[in-house]
């Protein structure tokens, strides 16, 4: 007897040292079952090529990126508020509008094999809520590729900018955004005693930009843990950057690492290659979150990027000397289960009843795909066929 009928059938799939068929129905992983033996709906042969949950990028900036325009060349500036600047004149000088260049780095991601993003956004006195709004009429465009939450992200400062960052959560974005307390701000107790009240008040998470160094840096990073505990928002707020976590002594990096473990507050890396970056292992061990974002992709702060989230995932793992198959399977997880649980997102682990969010790739396992970042044969969004081979399915 055949079984129930399935939207699609992947069919000879290797699902980390088992080959299998995966039947997907109303956008989920409705059945698992030995290769060959699935019957009752369209076929998507996946000879025998290895199957990992959607990943998920957990920082993009879909606002700022350059993609798609004539090569502009980077211009360096050696403080934070010299770089935001300087973007600012870049910008400003770009025809095509926002919403167009943020459109193609979706696509471009979606073929990668990302499922799922957490894109910060510039909100400020002066653009307003314009780049918001540009977003969120995005992600109702693009939902059949990706998942899209936004960040308010106050770039130019919290203490000037406190109204219209209220005024963003209130207008749909998703999280609350603040940066640099002691290097923007210059106050850290007055930047987040706006950040976490708009929080409080909205019922929203946050996600903080922090690049102030060293002891400096340690010291807020405590003092949003502890912000955090009194606030009742263990597991909601995150920091991305957190160089600091690589530049303190030992008795610095245990106090701060048991604190954010202490607050569920997790930690955001890009494998940045000029700066510091958290330790990941010694963090995870400590009981801290760590996942994985892809940051800038060829915009003002950097050149680089093309949001391909398996190849961040090998250079995170090759930075933090992530070497043994335990070290490399945690590897995928920081992005693909740990960004997903920042985002308050199921977990992606494709199993009976998951979401139908997965890519194929050539590997024979999860180490060696995240070792060697192969292509992406296919992507499923919600059980649809989204991209192969790197392309766009029409």
């Amino acid at each position: 007897m055949p079984d129930a009928s399935f939207d699609l059938i992947l069919s000879d799939v290797r699902l980390d040292g088992r080959r299998c068929d995966l039947g997907l129905r109303d956008g989920r992983l409705a059945r698992i079952a030995p290769a060959g033996t699935l019957t009752g709906g369209p076929v998507e042969p996946g000879r025998g090529l290895l199957a990992l949950p959607g990943l998920v990028d957990g920082h993009i900036h879909l606002d700022k990126t350059f993609l798609g325009l004539p090569w502009l060349p980077h211009r360096p500036d050696g403080s934070v508020a010299g770089r935001i600047a300087a973007e600012k004149t870049q910008l400003a000088a770009i025809a095509e509008p926002m919403a167009r260049r943020a459109r193609r780095l979706v696509e471009s991601i979606a073929a990668r094999g990302t499922t799922a993003i957490r894109t910060h956004v510039d909100v400020d006195t002066g653009a307003g809520l314009a780049g918001l709004k540009a977003l969120l009429a995005l992600r109702a465009e693009v939902a059949h590729l990706l998942s899209l939450q936004i960040v308010a992200f106050p770039q130019s400062g919290v203490l000037r900018h406190a109204r219209v960052l209220e005024d963003a959560v209130a207008a749909g974005a998703d999280v609350v955004g603040g940066l640099d307390p002691a290097g923007i701000d210059e106050d850290i107790e007055a930047q987040l005693a706006i950040v976490f009240g708009i929080a409080e008040r909205h019922g929203v998470p946050i996600d903080i930009h922090l690049h102030d160094p060293g002891e400096l840096g340690a010291f807020e990073l405590r003092r949003i843990a502890a912000r955090t505990r009194a606030a009742g928002l263990q597991g909601r707020v995150a920091v991305s950057h957190a160089y600091a976590l690589g530049q303190v002594e030992e008795a610095a990096l245990a106090r701060t690492a048991a604190a954010l473990a202490e607050a569920g507050v997790a930690i955001m890396t890009n494998g940045p290659g000029p700066e510091a970056m958290p330790p990941v292992k010694r963090l995870v061990a400590e009981g801290v979150t760590v996942f994985v974002g892809s940051d800038n992709i060829r915009d003002a702060w950097s050149p680089y990027g093309n949001g391909d989230m398996l190849e961040r995932a090998r250079l995170v793992g090759y930075r933090a000397a992530l070497l043994t198959d335990a070290e490399l399977r945690l590897g995928l997880d920081l992005v693909t289960s740990a960004p997903a649980k920042v985002l308050g997102l199921p977990d992606p682990a494709l199993a009976e009843g998951a979401a139908a969010d997965l890519v194929l790739v050539d590997a024979a396992h999860v180490p060696e795909a995240v070792a060697a970042a192969p292509p992406r044969a296919l992507v499923v969004k919600a059980g649809r066929i989204t991209a192969r081979d790197g392309v766009l399915a029409r």
